[in-house]
């Protein structure tokens, strides 16, 4: 499979929508040289994607499977990719009526809620950075000028895993980072 072929697929269907990943199950074809590096620019063979409507349309082919590995999925094919931290960055933040929504640098928006949370986990530089979850087993870090501006508004709260940085959303309790010598 080739980028080009992958995009005439998508070309083909209704690219504007996420196709249903979870009930494809194509078998496996090898390893793409493609690489997702961890400030999210898109690498093939070695060179940037310069395309950002060929990244996006290939955004919504990415799964992230039971055995940890990032898959590049259609009806046909499933080809691993190398991905160096999380596929995704929020790059923007938006609230309404007390409810937080975030926005992935592809268009992917996600509430935060009681079902979707953020939580803590170290970035490959071992830094204890929000995350949260997409869709089919991907997530998204948040970008520096997003985590900084929920910072700018965040509460403390004392919990079971130490004094933390958050905020609410839906009234539910959203994890920014634990105060220095508190990290659960």
């Amino acid at each position: 499979m080739s980028l080009e072929s992958i995009t005439a697929h998508l070309e083909a269907s209704q690219a504007s929508e996420i196709p249903p990943l979870d009930r494809w199950d194509p078998p496996f074809c090898g390893d793409m040289a493609l690489t997702i590096a961890a400030d999210g620019r898109w690498w093939h063979e070695g060179a940037p994607i310069g395309r950002a409507r060929l990244v996006r349309l290939l955004s919504r082919l990415l799964r992230r499977e039971a055995d940890g590995a990032y898959y590049l999925v259609t009806p046909a094919e499933k080809l691993r990719i190398q991905v160096e931290d999380r596929p995704f960055l929020i790059v923007d933040a938006d609230c309404q009526d007390g409810v937080w929504t975030l926005t992935t640098q592809w268009g992917d928006s996600v509430t935060l809620d009681a079902s979707r949370r953020l939580a803590i986990s170290p970035t490959p530089a071992g830094e204890p950075v929000p995350e949260v979850p997409i869709r089919f087993g991907l997530a998204a870090r948040l970008n520096r000028n997003v985590y900084y501006r929920l910072i700018e508004l965040a509460e403390l709260c004392e919990g079971d895993e130490g004094t933390a940085l958050g905020i609410y959303s839906d009234g539910i309790w959203q994890p920014l980072g634990y105060l220095p010598g508190e990290l659960p």
